[in-house]
């Protein structure tokens, strides 16, 4: 995600450089194929490049706008993850407590569910996963995680387990125990938008066809304005194509919000936020170092 509230000119130029020279090929391209391949005889309706581009303008923006929405939802998500996750601290902390240490297992292993659902999403080997979340699982949970397809999900079970423990053993009595569980049933609706998000492929012929159509129009851009005004056309309708594609790529960036990009939902920082709140909880002094900023721009 970027912090930035103004964005430096390397990262423009770093960022659309294949758009810069995609626009220019083709323009180029159309020219000397208009100029020597084509029939003099041939006249091409300027009208044709107006309506398209009109109507690219509108498909572009539905799609970036739909695009912006999938982008925020999983924002809101996390969100919302990050505040259940403190209250699920500070619940099992006041409502469980005692000295054996259970209020303080929960709290740590919620801690490796954050980060086992966050390799889910960003599809990070499990090597990562049990880097982040060392210390917070026991060797034993580690194995018997091992065996699970859906990592994050058997954490929920497992505090739902021990939730039932301690209300059978008398630790907590029914309200106490419906409130924890109200916080697993939450934490698992965040889980379940999280999935259905990652999950949910965005149609791709938005993309394809999209593509090739603004591709169409800087060729028909093209052909128009180098009749009018020469080998100057070249120049305008680079610009106006390189808007069309950079404007169009703005939307294919946010399509994947939990990719590890500039553009993306800041799930390390997220995790990291979380885990050094509820080790704060727990009054944990050797906390971890919140997640670093790459270049001043963006977190990841």
């Amino acid at each position: 995600m970027l912090i930035r509230k103004r964005i430096p000119v390397r990262m423009v130029v770093g960022g659309t450089w294949h758009e810069l020279l995609l626009a220019a090929g083709i323009t180029v391209g159309t020219f000397f194929a208009d100029k020597y391949l084509a029939s003099s005889d041939l006249t091409f309706p300027p009208v044709i490049p107006t309506l398209l581009g009109t109507a690219l303008a509108f498909f572009i923006g539905f799609t970036n706008s739909q695009a912006y929405d999938r982008w925020w939802e999983a924002r809101t998500v996390w969100g919302a993850l990050t505040n259940e996750s403190r209250s699920w601290a500070r619940d099992c902390v006041y409502h469980i407590g005692g000295d054996d240490g259970h209020a303080e297992r929960m709290v740590l292993r919620h801690i490796a569910f954050v980060y086992a659902l966050k390799a889910s999403l960003r599809g990070y080997p499990e090597a990562r996963f049990e880097y982040e979340a060392a210390g917070y699982l026991s060797d034993d949970e580690f194995a018997a995680l091992r065996a699970k397809r859906n990592m994050h999900n058997a954490l929920l079970d497992w505090q739902s387990r021990d939730l039932e423990m301690l209300r059978v053993g008398g630790r907590i009595d029914g309200f106490k125990f419906l409130a924890l569980d109200e916080r697993i049933v939450r934490l698992c609706d965040e889980m379940g938008k999280s999935e259905r998000i990652r999950n949910t492929v965005f149609p791709p012929t938005y993309n394809y066809y999209t593509r090739v159509f603004v591709w169409v129009f800087i060729a028909c851009l093209t052909v128009v304005l180098s009749t009018s005004v020469g080998v100057v056309g070249i120049l305008l309708a680079f610009v106006v194509g390189y808007v069309f594609l950079v404007t169009q790529g703005i939307g294919m960036t946010l399509l994947n919000p939990f990719a590890p990009t500039m553009f993306g939902t800041p799930l390390d920082q997220i995790s990291r936020t979380i885990e050094i709140n509820l080790l704060e909880m727990l009054g944990r002094t050797d906390l971890p170092e919140p997640w670093p900023v790459v270049h001043n721009d963006y977190v990841t």
